[in-house]
């Protein structure tokens, strides 16, 4: 894995917006509806898309030379830059959403109680997992 990624992109203009796709990254697409949300977006969905083959264990090529890639007249070509270690950091981090099933009785108390029950579950798995935060 590496901390650092820059990836050709080819915008595609066209009158309902900008699309972007990545040629080595096929299946790596996003748009705007202009050049600076495309582009933010294009660095969202190529450091998600990036992440995605790090954790299937894939192997990322490495990127074209911008040269190599033949633009038509509405399209540019550019250079994309993900720098990973936030990026994982927040997709690690990121909340998850669990349905759990408590008995009626139970739930009443708790709500009367004023319970919050995300905090009460994560306390309980770190305990019972003996873990403090990620990298305990």
């Amino acid at each position: 894995m590496k901390d650092r990624y820059i990836f050709p992109a080819l915008l595609d203009y066209a009158e309902d917006g900008i699309s972007v796709e990545f040629p080595d990254l096929p299946g790596c697409l996003t748009c705007g509806d202009s050049e600076e949300e495309a582009l933010r977006k294009a660095k969202e969905a190529m450091a998600l898309h990036l992440y995605g083959m790090e954790q299937e264990g894939e192997l990322i090529p490495e990127p074209s030379k911008v040269k190599s890639i033949a633009a038509e007249r509405n399209q540019a070509v550019l250079l994309v830059e993900a720098w990973m270690p936030p990026f994982r950091h927040d997709m690690e981090n990121k909340a998850v959403k669990k349905t759990l099933t408590i008995p009626k009785w139970l739930d009443d108390l708790a709500q009367e109680n004023n319970v919050n029950f995300s905090h009460l579950l994560q306390d309980a798995l770190k305990k019972y997992l003996g873990v403090k935060d990620k990298s305990s």
